[in-house]
């Protein structure tokens, strides 16, 4: 069984039901035969973006992660090995929680998906 990592944005934009992700990615996240898995650190980005006011959405944060029950998403808590894997992990992207993210999907053999062109920089498996 396929794992896929959800980048932050493509949680939110698959939740808004955007224009992005792409169709493909859409049918990805809605096969009943993959695992699709969301950070918790996606969670927490989302928070704090949303305290400093650097992201309007149209939903609340607790109907995410009601959403996300409901899709049957996997919610990844941060894990010792997430966080080892860190020192290794190059400087292509400085944003820390894209970097937990690119450490969680490789230390999970999960493949991402995401848009980010710095996070396609990594040596894991991407989709879009």
């Amino acid at each position: 069984m396929m794992k896929y990592l959800l980048d932050t944005h493509t949680l939110l934009w698959y939740l808004e039901n955007a224009e992005q992700p792409p169709i493909s990615v859409k049918n990805i996240i809605l096969n009943i035969n993959a695992k699709i898995y969301v950070s918790i650190v996606s969670f927490w980005e989302i928070a704090i973006k949303l305290t400093l006011r650097k992201l309007n959405l149209e939903i609340e944060l607790s109907e995410i992660f009601r959403v996300t029950d409901e899709n049957s998403f996997i919610i990844l808590p941060v894990e010792k090995k997430h966080i080892e894997s860190l020192i290794n992990l190059p400087f292509y992207h400085r944003d820390p929680f894209d970097r937990l993210l690119i450490s969680t999907a490789m230390s999970e053999n999960a493949t991402m998906l995401t848009k980010d062109e710095n996070i396609q920089k990594y040596d894991l498996q991407i989709i879009w």
